[in-house]
C-alpha cells in the first residue's frame, strides 16, 4: 500500500475541515472524467466507476464513483471515491464500509454538489467491496466491487518484461529497494557510513521500486533549480513567475518522485513558500494538469529510463508549471525507452491514479509531448478515454506501428539504388528517389554517411531504425545492464519491437515474437511507372531484385556503422533476402504474421481514429531538411479520424515555418491559450460536440518562421484529403508521399498486409496505366509475384 504524503494528508485534513453543510448548499465546477473513463462530452459508458453492484442507478440512490481510476483497474491499495446523495437524504445518514469495516470518518463533503469523497486505503491484492448505505427508515445502498493491483503492476499489460535494467541511481534517487534474494535483478549495495556503497550486496531489486519523496524546489532568477532552504527563508535569488491567470507568485515547486509500474515518475507543481496548515502545497496550482509525454526517440524496453535530475529535463515541464498548471511524467511514457504502447498508457493511468489521490481531480488534463510523446497522445485518447481530455501532439505521427510498415522499405530501396541497380544513372540523381520511397530527398542536402550532397530522408532521418527494430541482436540497456543477475541474462534479450510486445503479438514455437512487416504483392514503384518516370524494365527489375528481410532467427549482428568494425553496411543487407542471381531468381518477400496483425488491431497500437477531444497537432515544417517528422503525418492522423467520425471536427492542423532564413518560433503557448479556452467552452456547453465547441484561435492555421500568421480557417489545408484547389496552407507548406502510397495504397496507410489479386486481373483493371504487359512481360510479373500483387480495394487482411 502506499502511504500518503505530507501532502496528500495537508489536503484531506483541510477538505475535513470545512463546513460539510456549506459545501453541499452549492455545485462545484465541472471536472474531467477519470481515467479510462469517459471524455467531457462523451455519453456515459459506466467504465468510470460509477456502475454500482446493486443495478440501481436512479436519481434517489446513492452512486459509488471511483475518482482516481477505473473501479477495476485501482492500484497501490488506495483510490478517491465520491458517493453521490440524493437529495431526500442527510450525509450525515450515511455510513461507508470497506470489506465490511467502516471508512466513513475518511470521508467529507467534496466539490460536486450533495457528494462524499474520500481517499480509501488500506485495500487488499484482488477484490475488494465498497458499501454505502443510509440509517433510519427507508434505507438506501449501494455497492462497488474495487479491483486492486500492485503499484508495481501489472493491471493489464500481461507478464512484466524480464530482465529490467533499474535506472533510480541515475535518476538521483538513490538505489532500488530489495525485493528478492534470488540473484534476480540488479545487485543492491550495503551502504558504509558515509553512505557510500560497499562491495557487499544485500539483495537485488526485480522491480527497481524507491520509496516516495517530496522535495521543494524554486526557480532562481539566473534561471536554474536550487533546493528550497530547510529553514524556510526566503532565498535572494528567487525568481517570480506570471501565470496563466495573471498571478505574480513565487517560483517554488512541489516535486514528488517515486516508481509506479516499475518506471520512475515525476509529479510537479507550484507551492507556496511557506507550506502549513493554512498553505496546502498545491494551493497555487491553477487546476489544470499538463501529462508530459517526453520528446520521443524509439527504445526496445528492457529498460527503467532515467528521469532527469532537473524539473527542466520532462518536455514542457518548466513553461506548464510557470503557468500554473501542474505537470505529471512517467519514465514509462518515454518512447526512448520501450514503446509498448499497452503498457506505456497502463503506466499514465497508474501516475494520473496517484496524483488524483493526492491532490484531488483537475479542472482538465492535456497531455503534450513531442514525436513519440505526439503519438502516444493519439493512441491513449482513443484507447483510455478520460487519460488526457485534451491534446497536444508535436511533431506527431498517428502511431509507431503503422510507420513501421513504410519505413521498413527504406534500406530495401536504398540498397537497391545504392548497390543493385547502382549503374542505372537515374539514382545518381537524389531527387528521383522519392520516386521510389515517395519521402523527400535532395540533391544538395548533404549525406552524413558519405560526406557529399545528396539524401534522402530514408537515409537523413530514418537509418538505423530497421536494425533497431527488426533485429535481434542489436540492441542495449545502457548503463547498469553489465551488472543485471543472473550473469549472462541479458545476453537472451532478443532486442526487436516485436519481441518488446511479445504479450500483443504473441510467440512462435522457437521462441521469437511474431513480426507484423509484410511486402508480399507489394509493386515498388506504381505510380512512377504509370507516370512514365519508370519503364517497365526498371519496374520489373526493382521488383525483382528489393526483397525483404530474414526472419529474426536468421539474422545476424550488423556491422559498420551500427556496430564498431566488419564490413561497412549502413542498409543492413546482411539480413535482407535477397535474389542469389541479381534478380534471374526473384527476390523472396517477407510475409507478416496474420495473429499479429490483428493482434496491433485489436490491441489499440494502431491509431483508428477514434477519437473525441480537442486536438492541437502542430510541428515545425522540417521537409527540407529531411527530417524524420514529415508533415504528411499530421494528415494521416486526420485521414483516420475522417473515416472513423465522418469529420476531424475536433482536430486543428498547425504549422510554422523552420525553413533556413529565419528565427524558428514556437507556437505552443498559443496552442495552450487555446485549448484552455477550448476545455471552457466544452463546461460551458456540454451539450455540443467537441468540434462545435472549437474557438476561432483553435482553427487550422499556419505561421511564418517569426511566428507571424500566415492563414487560418477551414479551408487553408484544402488540396490534401480533397480534390479542392490547394488552400493557402497547402500552397506554402506542400507534403510527400510514402514508398507503400507510390505503390499505390491508401493516403493513410492504415494496412499492414493487403489482400491480392492475380496478375491477369490486374492488367485487365488497368492498373499498370499505359503499360499493356505482353505474354512475356505477363509471365515474368507473375514469377516475381506468384501469390498475385496488391489489391488496394479489398480490405486489409487482418483488420477487423
Amino acid at each position: 500500500m502506499r502511504s500518503p504524503s505530507g501532502g496528500r494528508r495537508m489536503r484531506l485534513a483541510i477538505i475535513a475541515s470545512l463546513s460539510m453543510a456549506a459545501l453541499f448548499t452549492a455545485a462545484g465546477p465541472a471536472v474531467a472524467s477519470a481515467p479510462g473513463g469517459p471524455s467531457h462530452d462523451r455519453p456515459h459508458d459506466n467504465r468510470n466507476g460509477d456502475k454500482n453492484d446493486n443495478g440501481n442507478g436512479g436519481k434517489h440512490d446513492l452512486q459509488i464513483t471511483v475518482l482516481s481510476s477505473r473501479p477495476d483497474q485501482v492500484s497501490g491499495g488506495d483510490a478517491l471515491v465520491q458517493v453521490q446523495v440524493p437529495d431526500d437524504v442527510s450525509p450525515q445518514r450515511v455510513r461507508i464500509r470497506l470489506n465490511g469495516a467502516e471508512v466513513t470518518r475518511d470521508f467529507s463533503a467534496g466539490e460536486q454538489r450533495r457528494t462524499l469523497v474520500g481517499l480509501v486505503d488500506g485495500m487488499r491484492a484482488g477484490a475488494n467491496v465498497l458499501t454505502a448505505e443510509t440509517t433510519g427508515d427507508h434505507r438506501r445502498d449501494a455497492r462497488l466491487t474495487l479491483n486492486n493491483h500492485s503499484v508495481t503492476g501489472p493491471i493489464f499489460s500481461g507478464p512484466q518484461q524480464q530482465p529490467f535494467v533499474c535506472k533510480t541511481e541515475q535518476s538521483g534517487l538513490g538505489q532500488p529497494l530489495v525485493d528478492n534474494h534470488d540473484h534476480v535483478g540488479l545487485p543492491v549495495f550495503a551502504l558504509d557510513a558515509d553512505g557510500q556503497k560497499t562491495d557487499q550486496v544485500v539483495g537485488w531489486s526485480r522491480d527497481c521500486s524507491v520509496k516516495p519523496r517530496v522535495d521543494f524546489v524554486y526557480r532562481t532568477t539566473s534561471g536554474g533549480w536550487k533546493p528550497l532552504p530547510a529553514d524556510g527563508g526566503r532565498p535572494a535569488d528567487l525568481a517570480t513567475t506570471t501565470t496563466a491567470d495573471g498571478r505574480v507568485v513565487d517560483f517554488v515547486v512541489r516535486w514528488e518522485r517515486g516508481t509506479i509500474d516499475r518506471f520512475i515518475y515525476s509529479i510537479a507543481m507550484l507551492s507556496p513558500l511557506k507550506v502549513d496548515a493554512n498553505h496546502a502545497a498545491d494551493s497555487a496550482w491553477n487546476r489544470r494538469l499538463i501529462y508530459s509525454f517526453s520528446s520521443g526517440g524509439v527504445g526496445i524496453g528492457h529498460n527503467q529510463g532515467e528521469l532527469g535530475t532537473t524539473i527542466d529535463d520532462m518536455f514542457e515541464a518548466e513553461e506548464g508549471l510557470a503557468a500554473g498548471y501542474a505537470v505529471a511524467y512517467s519514465t514509462g511514457n518515454d518512447t526512448g525507452n520501450h514503446y509498448n504502447l499497452q503498457v506505456g498508457g497502463e503506466a499514465a493511468l497508474m501516475v494520473k491514479e496517484r496524483f488524483i489521490e493526492e491532490h484531488g481531480e483537475p479542472l482538465y488534463t492535456v497531455g503534450v509531448g513531442a514525436s513519440g510523446g505526439g503519438l502516444q497522445q493519439y493512441v491513449y485518447g482513443q484507447n483510455h478515454p478520460g487519460l488526457i481530455d485534451a491534446a497536444i501532439p508535436v511533431y506527431a505521427y498517428p502511431d509507431m506501428v503503422t510507420q513501421g510498415i513504410h519505413v521498413g522499405d527504406c534500406e530495401l530501396l536504398e540498397y537497391f539504388m545504392d548497390v543493385t541497380d547502382a549503374g542505372n544513372p537515374k539514382w545518381q540523381n537524389w531527387d528521383n528517389r522519392k520516386l521510389l520511397e515517395g519521402m523527400n530527398s535532395s540533391s544538395t542536402v548533404r549525406n552524413p554517411y558519405t560526406g557529399k550532397p545528396g539524401s534522402s530522408e530514408c537515409v537523413n532521418g530514418w537509418r538505423g531504425l530497421s536494425p533497431l527494430t527488426l533485429n535481434p541482436h542489436y540492441g542495449s540497456a545502457g548503463s547498469n545492464q553489465g551488472l543485471m543477475e543472473p550473469k549472462g541474462v541479458m545476453d537472451t534479450v532478443k532486442w526487436t519491437h516485436f519481441d518488446d510486445l511479445r504479450n500483443i503479438y504473441g510467440v512462435k514455437p522457437d521462441g521469437f515474437a511474431r513480426r507484423t512487416f509484410d511486402n508480399v504483392g507489394v509493386q515498388y514503384g506504381l505510380e512512377a511507372l504509370r507516370d512514365g518516370t519508370l519503364t517497365p524494365d526498371e519496374f520489373l527489375h526493382l521488383n525483382a531484385t528489393v526483397g525483404g528481410w530474414k526472419d529474426p532467427e536468421d539474422m545476424v549482428q550488423e556491422g559498420a556503422p551500427f556496430v564498431p568494425g566488419g564490413t561497412f553496411d549502413p542498409w543492413s543487407s546482411r539480413n535482407m533476402t535477397l535474389s542469389p542471381d541479381g534478380g534471374a531468381t526473384p527476390a523472396p518477400r517477407t510475409e507478416g504474421d496474420v495473429g499479429a496483425i490483428e493482434a496491433a488491431y485489436r490491441s489499440g497500437m494502431v491509431f483508428r481514429g477514434k477519437i473525441d477531444i480537442p486536438i492541437i497537432d502542430w510541428r515545425h515544417y522540417l521537409e527540407d531538411e529531411l527530417n524524420m517528422h514529415n508533415s504528411r503525418q499530421s494528415f494521416a492522423s486526420r485521414e483516420r479520424i475522417i473515416e472513423a467520425q465522418g469529420n476531424a471536427d475536433n482536430q486543428a492542423i498547425w504549422f510554422t515555418d523552420a525553413r533556413p532564413g529565419g528565427a524558428q518560433s514556437t507556437q505552443l503557448p498559443e496552442a495552450f491559450k487555446a485549448i484552455d479556452t477550448w476545455m471552457a467552452n466544452i463546461r460551458k456547453h456540454p451539450e455540443r460536440t467537441v468540434g462545435q465547441n472549437k474557438p476561432s484561435e483553435a482553427t487550422d492555421r499556419c505561421f511564418a518562421t517569426d511566428g507571424r500568421l500566415i492563414a487560418s480557417g477551414s479551408h487553408v489545408w484544402d488540396g490534401i484529403l480533397d480534390h479542392r484547389a490547394d488552400g493557402a496552407c497547402t500552397e506554402q507548406f506542400p507534403i510527400h508521399s510514402t514508398s507503400r502510397i507510390v505503390a499505390g495504397g491508401p493516403f493513410d496507410e492504415d494496412l499492414y498486409k493487403c489482400g491480392l489479386q492475380p496478375v491477369d486481373k490486374a492488367v485487365a483493371r488497368g492498373v499498370y496505366g499505359q503499360w499493356r504487359p505482353d505474354a512475356s512481360e505477363r509471365a515474368r510479373l507473375k514469377q516475381i509475384f506468384p501469390s498475385g500483387v496488391c489489391d488496394y480495394t479489398k480490405p486489409p487482411v487482418g483488420r477487423p
